[in-house]
């Protein structure tokens, strides 16, 4: 089986299916501020055993038991990432369901990365 292509996407397009084979998951590249609009993805291969780069946010699906999808979001900081959220079950396009967090957390780790290098130029 061909790899997915690498190209941008929105996530609404994938969320009904498994993730394809030989990737790790799919890394938010734009989210937009308004609740429920499209977040646009790219897939993380399989083969890159790295981690998600400090405010990189990484979507993994897979088929929950009891019928519905389990999401987990995966939040690189500087030195490990972390799991940011899980949602247990969601059941059709679950993306709406994980934007708002998707897009508070990515906004504060901006935010905190500004504040960041605001203070180490003081």
């Amino acid at each position: 089986m061909n790899p997915p292509a690498t190209g941008l996407f929105p996530l609404r397009e994938v969320t009904r299916r498994p993730m394809p084979q030989g990737v790790r998951g799919a890394l938010v590249r734009e989210v937009s501020p308004v609740p429920g609009d499209v977040l646009r993805a790219t897939w993380h291969p399989a083969s890159r055993h790295d981690r998600p780069g400090p405010g990189a946010l990484l979507l993994t699906w897979a088929q929950g038991s009891s019928g519905g999808t389990d999401v987990t979001a995966h939040l690189g900081l500087n030195t490990l990432d972390v799991i940011l959220a899980t949602w247990p079950n969601l059941h059709g396009d679950w993306s709406t369901t994980v934007h708002p967090t998707v897009y508070e957390a990515l906004a504060l780790h901006a935010a905190l990365r500004f504040a960041t290098k605001a203070l180490a130029t003081v």
